[in-house]
């Protein structure tokens, strides 16, 4: 009898990265949800970043983000490393640029794994060096009239 891991559903698919982008546009739940569909998959963790109301106990008026050419590249290579790390079935990541109001889905990543546990491991990488590495900064204009750079690496 052959153990799970022998079936070629329970290792990486050969190319699990179906979507990275950055968009100056609304970004889509379905369409990266969509995305990482897969039939060899057991477990899909989807992460939400929206813009909140406030930040370091400060109302937030506006927000912006920009990003430095290479941002989408560097998603892609970060995306590439969790794919090699975890059983990875299908990826997606999205990041929005430009003026987002409180509310707004300013980033949407997604993975797909045969199981939960390694779905929610891989997705919380994701976003978490997606975060700390991809060229991408934010400008809070704060109710107070102050301002504030936040970047990503």
């Amino acid at each position: 009898m052959a153990t799970t891991n022998d079936h070629p559903g329970e290792q990486a698919a050969q190319d699990p990265i179906r979507l990275i982008g950055i968009r100056d546009s609304a970004l889509s739940l379905d369409e990266v949800f969509r995305a990482v569909g897969d039939d060899a998959a057991g477990g899909t963790a989807l992460f939400v970043g929206t813009v909140r109301n406030h930040d370091g106990g400060a109302d937030v008026e506006e927000l912006g983000y920009s990003c430095h050419p290479s941002a989408e590249a560097e998603m892609r290579r970060i995306a590439e490393k969790v794919a090699a790390e975890f059983p990875v079935r299908a990826l997606a990541a999205v990041h929005r640029v430009g003026d987002l109001r409180v509310g707004d889905l300013a980033v949407v990543v997604a993975v797909s794994c045969p199981h939960r546990g390694e779905a929610f491991e891989a997705c919380r990488k994701l976003i978490d060096d997606l975060k700390h590495e991809v060229p991408i900064w934010k400008h809070q204009k704060f109710s107070d009239g102050t301002e504030e750079w936040v970047g990503a690496c």
